[in-house]
């Protein structure tokens, strides 16, 4: 099919006399199945596909932007296009005109091109090759780099439906050849944000199924970390684009809570970067907003404590005893509740006990040296984590025992402005605490019989602490 025999099947079908008001007209028919369908019998992708392999005058940018934008319809679903695609070279043409010719990447028009690949990758296996071997991994690296939502988006979907269909691929992905392009594709969703949920899926199999998660944070590093000066502080070393990672993830987790297995391995480098990360806490002022709070170095405290809390959530009901192969009793043999009684004992406690102490500015002591949170909901997310720890696990309510945490667990059980759903978290944090456990019980019942329970710290609860009289057992009781 020659140039002018193209054009003349354009404008038969549509009954038109010009190119563009046939790309019109035949655009508004494809948006239908049927429409599609009956498209593909008087075979006019090969039509439009001959006019973008031609020189042809009159295919200036707008009428390009009309044949990507029919293209993409033509191949919605419609096996026979996406067939004829393949046969007529339409991945060449396509990526000929947005890559290699002078169209001043356009970045709408960048977008067009990529939907109409996305939507032919979809037909299988076959089609998925033929762009990913003319795309991987330079072709993909030059979209990522426009840096924009608008190319973002559909590239994600061109990726992952690829690599989908071809698992060896997410290997490749994460080689060096792919590593540039996931790591342009974080820092344009990290910046200019995105629309559609590709990324995501992208991110949780090369991050979480895939266990990458290291090695891309550490591509997000910033690029000039190694020549900074030997004076750089240490909440600092964190990046936007890997706050942004974090943030990602735990949307996905919590998204997928059941769904989604992590690994020990990345567990444990998320639990690394916790501790890396609770530096800032040396010098943080009181967060005004919560999360994201815009200061990367918060951002990765926060994001890396909900991924925390979240896997532990996760995997909180195998039972009192331990087992090796438990990822929340893998963080427990590092010292994660440990840790987190020791951030939490830093922290001023809430402005309801504080109140009830009558703690005042000129008092001397180790108040002075208490932190406040960095962000808003920092403390409820640390009770949250430490009652989904000893959820159903009697070494881990022992372990709290055991460090003097039962008390200052207890001092959660407060409504507090800066930490929305505190109390919540602290009745549940404190019930999974004393469940199943006589000692942990028997702490609270003394408690109470030594007039510890009614210091203020216990009176402001909003709780009763009830101690049976024949069992000596304690229980919480909601009072209001």
């Amino acid at each position: 099919m020659n140039d002018d025999d193209a054009l003349k099947l354009l404008c038969d079908v549509s009954n038109s006399n010009s190119l563009e008001n046939s790309l019109q007209i035949l655009i508004h028919i494809s948006k239908s199945d049927s429409g599609r369908s009956n498209l593909a019998s008087k075979t006019i992708l090969p039509a439009v596909l001959t006019i973008l392999h031609s020189q042809t005058p009159l295919l200036d940018h707008h009428n390009l932007s009309l044949c990507f934008k029919l293209l993409r319809n033509l191949c919605a679903g419609e096996l026979v296009n996406q067939n004829l695609f393949l046969e007529f070279d339409g991945v060449d043409a396509v990526v000929s005109r947005i890559l290699r010719l002078e169209v001043g990447f356009d970045h709408m028009l960048v977008r067009w091109g990529l939907q109409v690949l996305a939507n032919v990758c979809l037909a299988g296996k076959q089609h998925q090759r033929a762009i990913w071997e003319v795309l991987f991994p330079f072709g993909f690296l030059s979209f990522a780099r426009l840096g924009t939502k608008e190319v973002c988006d559909p590239l994600c979907m061109v990726i992952y439906a690829c690599c989908d269909g071809n698992p060896e691929w997410f290997v490749e992905l994460y080689s060096d050849c792919g590593w540039p392009v996931v790591a342009e594709l974080v820092r344009t969703a990290s910046s200019a944000s995105f629309g559609e949920d590709w990324i995501k899926l992208l991110l949780s199999r090369i991050c979480l199924e895939e266990s990458q998660l290291p090695l891309l944070f550490s591509k997000l590093r910033f690029k000039d970390i190694h020549q900074s000066g030997d004076n750089e502080s240490k909440d600092d070393q964190f990046s936007s684009e890997q706050a942004f990672l974090l943030q990602t993830l735990s949307e996905i987790l919590n998204e997928r809570i059941g769904d989604v297995t992590v690994s020990k391995d990345i567990a444990l480098f998320v639990y690394d970067i916790f501790k890396k990360s609770i530096g800032v806490l040396e010098h943080a002022v009181k967060g005004k907003s919560g999360l994201s709070s815009g200061i990367p170095a918060v951002d990765v405290l926060g994001y890396s404590l909900i991924i925390l809390r979240d896997i532990c959530a996760h995997d909180s009901v195998r039972g009192y005893a331990m087992d090796a192969n438990d990822v929340v009793d893998v963080l427990l043999s590092y010292g994660l509740i440990e840790l987190l009684l020791i951030v939490l004992g830093d922290l001023e406690p809430p402005a309801i006990i504080r109140k009830g102490t009558k703690q005042s500015e000129n008092q001397d002591g180790a108040s002075c040296s208490l932190k406040p949170c960095p962000y808003k909901g920092f403390r409820r997310d640390i009770v949250a984590l430490i009652g989904n720890c000893v959820h159903k696990r009697k070494h881990a309510q022992d372990k709290l025992r055991n460090r003097n945490g039962v008390l200052l667990l207890l001092q959660q059980c407060v409504t507090d402005e800066d930490n929305p759903f505190l109390r919540e978290w602290g009745i549940w944090s404190v019930r999974n605490m004393l469940e199943g456990n006589e000692e942990n019980q028997k702490v609270v019942s003394e408690l109470q019989l030594q007039g510890s329970t009614d210091t203020p710290e216990i009176s402001a609860l909003g709780l009763r602490v009830e101690v049976d009289e024949k069992t000596r057992r304690a229980k919480l009781v909601n009072i209001s």
